[in-house]
Order: structure tokens, then C-alpha cells, then sequence
């Protein structure tokens, strides 16, 4: 039971951030937009908007969007809050999806709304499909979850799967395929980076694959 707690404070570490996950303080509210029952920096509202415009599922779900400084390991991730899942069924469960503010690049800072625009309605589509994925979760399945999503590099890439390919049926394929290319033809993403995408996620020649079964049951 320990060790399942503990997965959960992993994929969900809400009670305290670690020196590499530093939340910049965004405390004025007119630097958000309040719509839908969501929070989202002003900075990328076009973005999320155009992203959750996929997403009906998701009408009424509460979700923060929130700047942070750096997320060890990720660009973007989506999180369930940890004491929703306990208080609240998960009809009501509220999330949060944390979004690196900027790129340290070689030739300088790139803030994140500086991303060329599909590929950043595709980032955060994808992180709306782990939020599709989490909403249909129990409380006790999002335990399991956590658990095997900490041990199991497997889990942790169909987790990953799951999620793009909530996406990409939802219409985003262009999207996901563009956030892709963004990082896989970037000179400066480190390869360690590149090598996590590749082997986490979908592949490009996947993601157009995926696409045209979907084109083809729809004809």
C-alpha cells in the first residue's frame, strides 16, 4: 500500500515541487483566462482553446493550466489532484496540466507560445489524452495505475500511446504529428530527449498510419 501511494505521488506531486519542478507564482488572476471551469495563462489561451475545441468530453472538467519554470524529464504533464481523488468522485475529479514556460536554446530563451502554433495545440492535445484516459479511471484504477506507470517502462509507453491516440481520434493527427517533428527535427532538444520521444511515443510514420485507419472506417 506504501509503495502505491507513493506511484501516485509520482504521477501526481501536488503536496510539495522539487527544486527541478518549480511553479512560477501566476497569483493575478488577470493573468488567466477563467472559462469552462478551466484556468489558462493568457499567454497560450489560443492554443488551449483551439486544443479543448477536440475535446467535448471534456466541457465542464476542471483543469489548470500552469507555468512552470522546469518539469525534470518533460516539456508538459498531466495530472489528476491528488486530493480530488479521494474527496470527490471522479465525475467531479479535477486536473492540472503543468507547461514549461521556456526552451534555454543556443541562441537564446524560447518561450513556449514561441513554439510554432500546430505543434503547440498538438503538446497540449496530448496531454487532454491523458486526461481523457484519467477521467474514466477509479480512484483504486488510477492507484494501479500509478503503481505499474512507476515501475514498467511498458506501462509508462502505453500510457503514452493511450494518450496520442486519444488524440489523434479526436481529429488532432496533423497536430500530434507537428509536435513530433518539432522535437525530432529540433537541433536543440538533447538526444536524450529525442530518444525518450522515440521510444514513448508514437513515431511519425505511426501517427499516419493511425490516421488513415481511422479516414478508412469513417468511409
Amino acid at each position: 500500500m506504501i509503495a502505491i501511494i507513493l506511484s501516485l505521488f509520482l504521477i501526481t506531486p501536488e503536496i510539495e515541487e522539487s527544486h527541478t519542478d518549480t511553479i512560477i507564482d501566476n497569483s493575478s488572476k488577470s493573468e488567466y483566462l477563467e472559462v469552462d471551469n478551466k484556468r489558462i495563462p493568457w499567454e497560450i489561451k489560443d492554443a488551449v482553446i483551439e486544443a479543448l475545441a477536440y475535446f467535448p468530453e471534456l466541457a465542464g472538467v476542471a483543469i489548470d493550466f500552469e507555468f512552470k519554470e522546469k518539469i525534470s524529464g518533460s516539456v508538459m504533464q498531466a495530472q489528476p489532484r491528488i486530493l480530488t481523488m479521494f474527496i470527490k468522485g471522479k465525475e467531479k475529479r479535477e486536473y492540472r496540466i503543468k507547461i514549461t514556460r521556456s526552451f534555454d536554446f543556443e541562441e537564446g530563451e524560447v518561450l513556449i507560445e514561441d513554439v510554432p502554433h500546430d505543434a503547440l495545440v498538438g503538446w497540449i492535445g496530448h496531454e487532454l489524452g491523458h486526461i481523457m484516459d484519467y477521467k474514466n479511471r477509479s480512484t483504486a484504477n488510477m492507484m494501479h495505475f500509478g503503481m505499474r506507470y512507476m515501475l514498467s517502462n511498458k506501462r509508462l509507453t502505453e500510457a503514452e500511446l493511450a494518450a496520442d491516440t486519444y488524440a489523434i481520434s479526436c481529429g488532432m493527427g496533423h497536430q500530434i504529428l507537428m509536435v513530433k517533428n518539432y522535437i525530432l527535427n529540433n537541433v536543440n532538444f538533447e538526444d536524450s530527449y529525442k530518444n525518450k520521444i522515440r521510444e514513448l511515443y508514437m513515431s511519425p510514420l505511426q501517427i499516419l498510419s493511425l490516421q488513415e485507419e481511422l479516414v478508412e472506417d469513417e468511409s
